[in-house]
């Protein structure tokens, strides 16, 4: 085997061309490709283009004919296949000869993964994030109501419509209290909750991307990235989605969830019928129920995978229910425990 006369294909790493190269070992391989390809020869070294396993003289007989080199100079490395996934995905370059391609491909494919996956990459590349105004991008903004002139505003509606049906959800458990001083207690409650919620202009922000950094959730150019489900720290998939890009990403969006770590329905809002019970309105820690309510504070942006709609079994800190005035109101109502004499 040794000495045959082996044909390969070898192309350089920052390049997609190959060339047609016939040797008889690596010595002789590399002085051609060199000269081809106009690679110094002191330090280069060829490497297997799928997985960037480096061809040694050992190694060079066993390869079929015709196998796909690549040709490292020196510094230069190769992991495989993912090189050049990455120069694809380097849109600045690519982008228009990549759409066209993913266009040509998707027209003939017959297979329904391969079209999902053209499908994906077509709809990335051709992102329109940038265009922000309706008369810049119309086809956005189909089917969203006519007063809202850019996208960043109507993500800010987006968001402050989520919020404002937390707020009804708090409204409707009034129906559920049947004694009429803890109902008035609870109104006064949620009018106050209101008040602030309205201060916060309903916490619109975290939606819209010309807000400043620490207020939003998305990146200045408009990518949301999933947070996890709650108990989870991060996405394990990794979800992320862009709904200033195209219709069909805002769209999608819709499907995302801002979950309530310790549960609105099942614990929160329990929680503060409870807590009135007994105390008044102005008892009321109201800081740390809207913060559970309407905040980041136990609000997690979750990918509709990742939203798990299973109990969660966390509860309110039962510490941080009340404010201050009131607890030590409490502990010094607490009866004192008299002492025995002994005899």
């Amino acid at each position: 085997m040794f000495g045959k006369i082996k044909p390969v294909k070898i192309r350089s790493c920052s390049e997609n061309r190959k060339y047609g190269i016939a040797a008889k070992d690596v010595k002789e391989l590399l002085k051609k490709a060199c000269n081809l390809l106009q690679v110094p020869l002191s330090g280069a070294r060829v490497c297997l283009y799928e997985d960037g396993t480096i061809v040694t003289e050992e190694f060079f007989p066993t390869l079929a004919d015709n196998t796909e080199l690549v040709l490292l100079s020196k510094g230069q490395t190769w992991s495989g296949v993912v090189c050049d996934i990455s120069q694809l995905l380097d849109t600045d370059r690519h982008a228009d000869s990549l759409i066209e391609a993913a266009k040509g491909l998707l027209s003939d494919e017959k297979s329904s993964k391969r079209r999902k996956i053209l499908t994906d990459l077509l709809q990335n590349l051709e992102d329109r994030s940038e265009l922000e105004s309706r008369e810049e991008d119309e086809d956005w903004f189909q089917g969203v109501d006519s007063r809202f002139k850019t996208k960043s505003a109507y993500m800010k509606y987006n968001c402050e419509s989520r919020i404002r049906g937390y707020l009804k959800e708090l409204d409707d458990a009034t129906k559920s209290i049947q004694k009429a001083k803890v109902r008035a207690e609870f109104l006064k409650t949620s009018q106050s909750l209101t008040e602030m919620l309205k201060t916060a202009k309903y916490n619109g922000c975290y939606f819209d991307r010309t807000e400043k950094q620490p207020d939003r959730l998305c990146t200045q150019e408009g990518w949301f990235t999933c947070q996890g489900s709650f108990d989870e720290k991060v996405c394990k998939s990794l979800h992320s989605i862009n709904p200033y890009g195209s219709r069909e990403g805002r769209i999608v969006f819709s499907t995302w969830n801002l979950d309530h770590r310790i549960e609105k329905k099942r614990t929160v809002i329990p929680a503060l019928l409870e807590a009135l019970q007994n105390h008044r309105s102005t008892d009321i820690n109201l800081n740390y129920f809207y913060q559970l309510l309407f905040t980041r504070e136990n609000l997690k942006l979750v990918h509709i995978v990742c939203h798990k709609k299973g109990s969660h079994n966390l509860q309110c800190d039962t510490k941080k229910i009340y404010n201050n005035a009131t607890k030590d109101l409490k502990a010094k109502q607490k009866p004192k425990v008299k002492k025995r004499r002994m005899t």
